[in-house]
């Protein structure tokens, strides 16, 4: 009666021992898999940088006496170009004379802009600036620009004039690695907006022994007559300062 008695304790520890090791053996299974990471890669969507919306700009350039002097007279006049949709951009200081200066605008509107750049207001605030002589004021459509950040602020602002618009963007866009290659590098186009002919050119120069060089060479002119360029281009090198 004992042996049996033993016999049966025997066989329910047996079995409960058997059930406990299952069950442990399920929870660290569970725990394992609930703890699992997803090793699935994100996917990242590269910035677009290039804009090919046209946008319409006011473009600047005239001397100061004293640049100081000019940006807190500019800075002062900010209410009245938001009044008339004009936006800040871009500031830039020549290379040769840093108290030439380049001004470059974005706008809602061409007619107030136009309405704008005549306002006897706006000749009494760059009086009041300093500015020296007669400012230069272009109204441009810039139909492709890239806003990559780079390591140089140095830039060239190239303008000219082409026998067709469309037959110089195809040809400039063919010799884009040929400028790469010698240190520059595309930033912006457009044209005059209300001739697509006057061609301005905007570019980040990265090497300026190659970029100089090239500038002068039998190259460049070359395909400047392959693209339709008449006469000689006018160069402004010059520095951004400010970027808005």
């Amino acid at each position: 009666m004992k042996q049996s008695r033993f016999s049966g304790l025997l066989f329910y520890s047996l079995v409960f021992l058997l059930v406990s090791c299952s069950g442990g053996g399920t929870e660290k299974k569970a725990s394992t898999d609930s703890a699992a990471v997803d090793t699935t890669a994100a996917v990242v969507t590269p910035k677009i940088t290039t804009i090919t919306t046209p946008q319409s700009m006011l473009v600047v350039t005239h001397k100061v006496a004293n640049y100081a002097k000019w940006k807190a007279s500019y800075d002062e006049h900010d209410s009245a170009r938001l009044a008339n949709g004009i936006h800040n951009y871009v500031i830039g200081r020549g290379i040769k004379d840093s108290n030439m200066i380049m001004v470059a605008l974005k706008i809602d509107d061409t007619a107030k802009a136009k309405a704008f750049a005549k306002d006897p207001g706006l000749k009494k605030a760059m009086h009041k600036g300093g500015v020296i002589g007669t400012p230069t004021v272009v109204l441009n459509t810039m139909t492709f620009q890239d806003t990559v950040s780079m390591s140089t602020d140095l830039r060239a602002r190239t303008t000219f004039t082409v026998k067709d618009w469309a037959a110089w963007v195809k040809a400039y866009e063919e010799a884009r690695q040929e400028k790469l290659d010698n240190g520059i590098t595309l930033r912006a186009y457009g044209h005059k907006s209300d001739d697509d002919k006057k061609v301005v050119l905007v570019t980040a120069i990265t090497d300026t022994a190659k970029a100089f060089a090239y500038y002068k060479s039998d190259l460049i002119k070359k395909r400047r007559a392959e693209s339709g360029v008449i006469g000689e281009p006018e160069r402004f090198l010059y520095r951004v300062v400010q970027r808005y």
